[in-house]
């Protein structure tokens, strides 16, 4: 199979964390060549960095995930664009909105969203979304926010309804789908998945949450991007390879400031 990108996982994590070199090893037996671990916290950012100055394949973002927006209610757009200068950090996030746990007041929540927007919009980078229980909330931020400057928004682990997908579309957003894509219950997101085009789409693991089936209930790592890919090729009526293709290409496209190794090129992926 054509070499497959993990958008989205969390090598920080214990589940991870404590069998890094393993995790990187069974990604590439997959075809996983290369992985994007996300930032959840800024204060606890250099422990991300670290990770992908250690593992050639591996980048990394910076950012605070709406969960603890109000740990870090005193990070800046200036503060996340400095961080963002090193060659290794390739993205703004993941910000958003979350609704269905509430671990942070909405409003402080809101304020983040718009300081990681600004981020993104000064250095070019995606801005990793995160959206659960938010939809009209997260649309119209981004909405808003699009009129006063252009960003790339990466609208990561699409669980939301298909409104949503159609209006982030719309402002030129791309859709990058989990593990939940293979769940019997995500027939909305597989309808979603099959209106987007396929320039806009990315795959991702948000490891080690949402393993795919036939991983479900198992933590979940790089390697069961194959899982999800081969999902979304169905749902799209393309070949696995071909999805591969598109889903790489996207995310270059998207990450453009990941440079594309050798394996990513037509014919090299073993």
């Amino acid at each position: 199979m054509e070499a497959i990108v993990d958008s989205h996982c969390h090598l920080d994590f214990p589940e991870l964390a404590e069998d890094l070199d393993g995790v990187i090893e069974r990604a590439a037996e997959s075809g996983v060549h290369l992985m994007v671990t996300i930032s959840t916290r800024v204060r606890r950012f250099e422990e991300i960095l670290k990770i992908a100055e250690r593992y050639e394949q591996v980048y990394c973002t910076v950012g605070t995930h709406p969960h603890n927006a109000a740990e870090e209610p005193d990070v800046t757009a200036e503060e996340l664009v400095a961080f963002s200068n090193h060659p290794k950090v390739v993205g703004i996030g993941e910000a958003g909105l979350d609704y269905h746990y509430d671990n942070s007041p909405r409003d402080v929540q809101a304020a983040g969203f718009r300081v990681h927007i600004e981020a993104a919009r000064q250095t070019g980078l995606p801005l990793v979304i995160h959206s659960r229980s938010a939809e009209d909330d997260t649309v119209s931020i981004l909405e808003e926010e699009m009129s006063r400057g252009a960003f790339k928004p990466l609208l990561h682990c699409f669980s939301s309804n298909i409104e949503l997908a159609k209006r982030g579309l719309a402002i030129g957003a791309y859709v990058s789908l989990s593990g939940i894509l293979t769940f019997k219950s995500a027939e909305e997101i597989r309808r979603s998945a099959a209106m987007a085009p396929m320039d806009r789409l990315l795959v991702e693991t948000d490891a080690p949450y949402l393993a795919p089936v036939p991983h479900r209930g198992k933590s979940n790592e790089p390697a069961f991007t194959r899982h999800t890919l081969e999902c979304l090729a169905e749902v799209k009526g393309v070949s696995p390879d071909e999805m591969a293709r598109a889903t790489s290409d996207n995310f270059f496209t998207l990450f453009s400031k990941v440079p594309r190794p050798e394996i990513f090129q037509r014919g090299q992926a073993a």
